[in-house]
């Protein structure tokens, strides 16, 4: 199945998946530097023990389980391309390439669950690395990038029962909200603010603390660990001189740490 034979796909249905590659498509046009398009496809991959699985939980305006799989020399590419390494032919997934792969698929999920409100209202969107669902999957896809790509992708989405009959019970009321543009800027404020504007403010990322003892703090030397109060899934602080202004999910952009902000907090709720 090609673009246009995506009509096959109920009106529910095409829009989740449809969201979902648009996700992927920025993502991964950001993160090369280059126009990346992909199509939707109803033939599958072929299954190879070495498939890499990744689960998607989704909660609140549609509940149900999805499920990412990929081959491995596919997973290594696009581990590459976020963490900017030459492209190589080695399908050798390190450790770093797993982290690196789960972090991209982090980041489309958060565009899929901003652009998907319109659609089926605020969702959650979990996404962990797994292994085969024990779930039989009631309908599948494959998403590709189409002709003869010097880097080819192309990976399976499944989608649950629980999920799909999750999608089918909401009427589309409108079509998905197009993705938020890579930045965007508010205009100026008018009044005596703006000459304010261009003052420069220091703001600070914060992924956690935790309270030492003097003597621990006097025991500290290079390869001791630190755990911190915060889990993986908690959102970031972002502060400014001292306090919290906005919470946010870490993102790599071009080799570098980012903030995607998913929450503004009121002057009166900062801490």
């Amino acid at each position: 199945m090609t673009e246009d034979t995506s009509k096959e796909l109920t009106p529910e249905l095409a829009a989740w998946i449809g969201t979902w590659k648009a996700a992927l498509q920025q993502t991964l046009s950001q993160i090369s530097g280059q126009a990346v398009s992909l199509e939707i496809s109803t033939e599958l991959l072929p299954a190879a023990e070495s498939d890499l699985w990744y689960l998607v939980t989704a909660g609140g305006g549609a509940r149900g389980e999805m499920t990412f799989r990929l081959p491995s020399s596919i997973g290594v590419r696009l581990a590459q391309m976020l963490m900017g390494e030459p492209e190589s032919a080695a399908n050798d997934l390190t450790a770093e390439h797993k982290e690196a792969l789960e972090e991209l698929l982090r980041q489309v999920s958060g565009l899929a669950a901003t652009a998907l409100v319109s659609s089926v209202g605020k969702v959650q969107l979990h996404v962990a690395a797994s292994s085969a669902p024990s779930w039989p999957a009631a309908t599948a896809v494959c998403l590709h990038r189409p002709g003869d790509a010097a880097s080819p992708i192309s990976l399976e989405i499944q989608i649950s029962a629980a999920l799909l009959s999750a999608l089918q019970m909401r009427p589309q009321e409108q079509p998905p909200s197009p993705l938020p543009p890579p930045s965007s800027s508010a205009p100026p404020p008018s009044g005596s603010l703006e000459r304010l504007m261009d003052v420069g403010l220091e703001v600070k990322l914060r992924f956690g603390s935790r309270r030492m003892v003097l003597r621990d703090v006097l025991a500290l030397s290079a390869g001791v660990v630190v755990e911190l109060d915060r889990n993986l899934q908690a959102p970031v602080d972002l502060l400014l001189d001292g306090r919290i202004i906005a919470l946010g999910e870490v993102v790599v952009v071009d080799g570098k740490y980012g903030l995607r902000i998913t929450e503004v907090l009121d002057p009166g709720s900062a801490a």
